[in-house]
C-alpha cells in the first residue's frame, strides 16, 4: 500500500486526504499549526490519521509520495529533507488530475480569477453542463473529484498551486492579467512570478487553448519571448483583434470562426473595464465548449458577482458603502478606484506584501477625498498619500474605520473598503475582514 503524507490540514490537504483514501492510499495528514474544527471533523469521520501543532519527521519521511499544501514555501527545512530523500512532492491539483478524465478549464491571474471562474461556471451550469467549480475558491479540486463525477471542472488556480504541477494540463487555460503580487515568495523577482503563472500552459498541446489579455504588457512580452503549444485566443478592450474577443463601440464582439456580436458591455451586471475583460474570457471559454452565444449573453446578464469583490453593501444617508475586501494587492485597488464615479473615502491597509503605492497616485488624486487606515503599520500609506489627500486617519478595527469613514463622507460619496494588503494583522482572512466591515455598516 502506497503511503501518502499530506503537509497542511486545510482545504487542499483534507480534499487530497479524502481522494487518496478512496484510491487506496495509506494516508497521514500533518499540520504544524492547529487544524480548523470543520476539517478535523471530516478527518475523524473518514478515519484518516492526522497530527496537529507539529510535524513528526519519522512519520513524514517514510512516505512514498508527499502532497504539500500550496501555502507552504519550498524553502522550509522539512521540504528540503523530503527532497533529499528523493520522495516525490506533488500539489493537490497534480494529484487530483490523475483521477479524472474530465475537461478542465484552469483560470489564473493576479486579479479577476475568482470572478472569471464563477462566471465561467455560471454560464456552463446554465447551459446544462455537469460542471464542478472550485480549486483556489470553494471546494478543493481533490474533494470535487472524490465526491462527484463531473464532466467539466472550472478551477481557479493560484501561482502557488501552479508551482507544484508536473503533468497537469487544462484543456482551456485563462490568464486574466499579471501584476506584482506575492513577490515575497518569488525572491522579489517579478519574472519568477510571471513564469509561475505561465506554468498553466506548460503541458498544453496544439489541441488546447490559452485565453489571455492582449492588453497586458507582462503577458505580451512573455508570449513574444516564449513559444507555447496551445492555440492562443486573445481578448482586448483597447483594440480590435483579428481573432478572439474585443470591443467595437462598447459592443463585445467574439471572433473564432465567424464574427458574432455578443452584447453591449454596458448591459453587464458587473461594472468596470476589468469585468468586461472577465466576461470576455468566460465567454470565449464557453464558446470553445460549443455554448450558443445567446445562452452566453443571457448568463452574463444575470450573474450576481462575488462576495467581497466590489460588493455593494448599502446606502446610508446618501453614502454608498462598497466592500472590496478581496482586493489584497495594488492592481485590485487600481480596478476598484477606476470604477468609482463619486468622491470616495478609501479604507486601506493591513499586512503589506511589498506594495508600491505610487501606481495609485493619479487615481487617488482624482477620486479620493479622504483615507482611513486599517492596519497596524500604516507608515507607507501615510508617506505616499500625505501630500495628495487632505484627510488621513488611522483606526484600529473595522468598526472604528466604518464610523470614522461615515463621519467624513458627505451625501453622494462612496465609502470603499479596498485594503491593498493581506488581512492577517487584525482579521482571520479577507472574508472575515469583509464580514466585519459589513457588520459595522449595519450597526451604524
Amino acid at each position: 500500500m502506497k503511503r501518502l503524507v499530506i503537509l497542511g490540514g486545510g482545504e487542499s490537504g483534507v480534499g487530497t486526504a479524502l481522494l487518496a483514501k478512496q484510491q487506496g492510499f495509506d494516508v497521514f495528514v500533518s499540520d504544524k499549526g492547529q487544524i480548523a474544527k470543520k476539517y478535523k471533523k471530516v478527518l475523524l469521520e473518514n478515519s484518516i490519521i492526522f497530527e496537529e501543532n507539529k510535524h513528526t519527521e519519522k512519520d513524514i519521511l517514510n512516505a512514498n509520495i508527499v502532497m504539500k499544501s500550496p501555502g507552504i514555501p519550498d524553502k522550509i527545512a522539512l521540504v528540503q529533507k523530503i527532497r533529499l530523500k528523493e520522495v516525490k512532492i506533488v500539489s493537490e491539483i497534480e494529484f487530483a488530475a490523475t483521477y479524472t478524465n474530465a475537461t478542465i478549464i484552469g483560470i489564473t491571474g493576479s486579479n479577476g480569477k475568482t470572478t472569471t471562474t464563477l462566471l465561467t461556471g455560471h454560464i456552463l451550469k446554465k447551459a446544462g453542463f455537469n460542471v464542478g467549480v472550485g480549486g483556489n475558491i470553494g471546494d478543493s479540486f481533490a474533494q470535487l473529484v472524490a465526491q462527484q463525477n463531473y464532466t467539466e471542472y472550472v478551477l481557479e488556480l493560484s501561482s502557488f498551486q501552479l508551482d507544484g504541477i508536473d503533468s497537469f494540463k487544462p484543456h482551456i487555460a485563462i490568464l486574466t492579467n499579471i501584476s506584482p503580487d506575492h513577490l515575497d515568495r518569488y525572491e522579489y523577482n517579478i519574472n519568477n512570478y510571471i513564469n509561475s503563472k505561465f506554468r498553466i500552459t506548460k503541458n498544453q498541446t496544439a489541441n488546447d487553448f490559452l485565453i489571455y489579455d492582449a492588453d497586458d504588457e507582462a503577458i505580451a512580452n512573455w508570449l513574444q519571448k516564449n513559444k507555447i503549444n496551445a492555440q492562443k485566443i486573445p481578448f482586448s478592450t483597447q483594440k480590435e483583434l483579428e481573432y478572439g474577443a474585443f470591443l467595437r463601440q462598447d459592443t463585445i464582439i467574439m471572433k473564432l470562426t465567424t464574427e458574432e456580436i455578443l452584447m453591449n458591455a454596458s448591459q453587464l451586471v458587473l461594472k468596470g473595464k476589468h469585468n468586461t475583460k472577465n466576461a470576455m474570457a468566460a465567454a470565449m471559454a464557453a464558446k470553445l465548449l460549443q455554448v450558443r452565444k445567446e445562452a452566453i449573453a443571457e448568463s452574463l446578464l444575470d450573474f450576481e458577482g462575488v462576495e467581497h469583490r466590489l460588493e455593494y453593501v448599502q446606502k446610508i444617508n446618501g453614502v454608498q458603502f462598497i466592500n472590496d475586501s478581496k482586493a489584497t494587492n495594488i492592481n485590485a485597488v487600481f480596478y476598484a478606484l477606476e470604477c468609482m464615479d463619486t468622491p470616495t473615502v478609501w479604507i486601506v491597509g493591513g499586512v503589506d506584501k511589498g506594495n508600491d503605492y505610487t501606481d495609485l497616485l493619479s487615481l487617488v488624486r482624482e477620486k479620493v477625498t479622504a483615507i482611513v487606515c486599517l492596519g497596524l503599520d500604516n507608515q507607507k500609506i501615510i508617506e505616499t498619500f500625505g501630500s495628495v489627500v487632505n484627510v488621513i486617519v488611522e483606526t484600529a478595527g473595522a468598526e472604528e474605520a466604518v464610523k470614522v469613514a461615515s463621519k467624513i463622507a458627505k451625501s453622494g460619496d462612496t465609502v470603499l473598503l479596498s485594503p491593498a494588503c493581506a488581512s492577517f494583522d487584525l482579521f482571520k482572512n479577507y472574508e472575515d475582514r469583509g464580514n466585519k466591515f459589513k457588520e459595522a455598516i449595519k450597526n451604524l
